[in-house]
């Protein structure tokens, strides 16, 4: 048998490649290696399984706030928007002439008496063709005169036969002619006299000056307004009311005005209501005085009627959100020993941010207003009592209640 040469370059071979494992080694390795797995795969279970939940959320007090309920009366009302307007208006401006303006002697919130001079217009061509007017009444006149005289001389002459009846008669009609001539120049000599008055505009009555609205150099035409007034001593509080309020808008009816540009509201009566509702709104007009010596209420501005109407009745009153309006009835959940009480109560009415129920909700019960709209009948709840004194809640600490 032949040898191989020996290779002086190749080590030689170690214990572990000259010995295999046994195999019971390589078994105990494995089994090792599974049971690792295992118990990591237990602890992974059992650390996700130590953080659930087990309670469920619904079971769990939900934090709202409450409020509680006040006795009070509630009386029926209505409201109307309403228009502050002045007692008179008038807008000062030609009635007969067109003219350029001459002098504008106003601005807006001037006080003015009667017959004072607002404005004066540019009337040089009305001046004169009134003096040629009077001149031709003049001579008219004395052509009148001069006939009537004349028919008077000739009829003198009758009785003698110096005349006939027929140019007595002529005379007469002759000297009746230029009468009516005379007339006729008269009017035009008092039209022509209007006209130049009408140059000189002035205060119908004694007031404010509200609007300037043309400045001197601009041509006005009859109907055209220089400037208006306004008398505001008294001012008219206009209202259209529904014609299903007819009876309860009578006159002398106290009502309560609280005008937008004033600080406070104002009592008074229904003075006057139109008998005739208007056929395209089918509304009343009616109107309400309010004296204003000291002109402190701007008009046109608007204003806010209150009318009372029925007798008062007793009511539970509660904010606004704290119930679920829906027609004439309301949804509240009442808080009663940490459950949510869902119940159904009358609406009376509403004002000024809160509602009135009726007397079935007792007075003093808790009434859920924040957290309501996640509440079902019987949740547990846990409460914060809130106090208000008007539209807006102000929290207060219950007690027992957590923080």
């Amino acid at each position: 048998m032949s040898t191989l040469p020996h290779d002086p370059m190749r080590s030689p071979k170690t214990s572990d490649e000259a010995t295999p494992p046994s195999p019971l080694r390589f078994r105990l390795m494995v089994g090792a290696g599974t049971l690792a797995l295992v118990a990591g795969g237990l602890f992974l279970v059992a650390r996700a399984a130590a953080h659930d939940n087990d309670v469920a959320l619904v079971t769990l007090p939900k934090d709202v706030s409450v409020v509680e309920a006040r006795a009070t009366s509630y009386r029926p009302h209505r409201r109307y928007v309403a228009t502050v307007e002045p007692w008179i208006e008038t807008k000062v401006g030609p009635q007969l002439i067109s003219a350029y303006v001459d002098t504008v002697l106003v601005r807006p919130g001037d006080v003015v008496k009667r017959g004072q001079i607002v404005a004066t217009l540019d009337c040089r061509n009305a001046s004169a063709a009134s003096r040629a007017v009077s001149m031709q009444a003049r001579a008219l006149q004395a052509q009148q005169t001069a006939l009537a005289h004349e028919a008077a001389r000739v009829a003198e002459l009758e009785h003698g036969g110096f005349a006939s009846p027929n140019e007595i008669e002529k005379r007469g009609a002759e000297s009746a002619a230029k009468a009516a001539e005379l007339m006729e120049s008269e009017a035009q000599m008092q039209r022509a006299s209007r006209e130049v008055s009408d140059c000189v505009l002035r205060a119908p009555f004694a007031g404010e000056v509200a609007t300037r609205t043309v400045d001197p150099g601009a041509f006005v035409r009859p109907g055209m307004a220089v400037a208006s007034l306004i008398d505001r001593a008294t001012v008219r509080v206009v209202a259209e009311v529904p014609e299903g309020d007819f009876p309860v808008v009578a006159p002398g009816a106290g009502v309560s005005v609280r005008p937008l540009a004033a600080l406070q509201a104002i009592q008074a009566t229904i003075s006057r209501r139109s008998p005739a509702a208007d056929l395209s709104t089918r509304t009343v007009h009616v109107e309400i005085d309010v004296p204003d010596q000291a002109r402190a209420l701007p008009v046109g501005t608007t204003a806010e009627v209150t009318l009372e109407v029925g007798e008062p009745q007793a009511a539970t009153a509660l904010p606004l959100v704290a119930t679920a309006i829906r027609g004439e009835k309301a949804t509240v959940f009442v808080e009663k020993d940490g459950l949510a009480h869902k119940a159904v109560y009358p609406v009376l009415g509403e004002r000024g941010g809160q509602i009135f129920l009726g007397p079935a909700l007792a007075a003093g019960s808790h009434v859920i207003t924040e957290g309501r709209a996640l509440l079902r009948d019987g949740d547990h709840v846990h409460a914060l009592l809130v106090a208000w004194d008007g539209p807006g809640p102000t929290p207060v600490r219950m007690a027992g209640a957590r923080p």
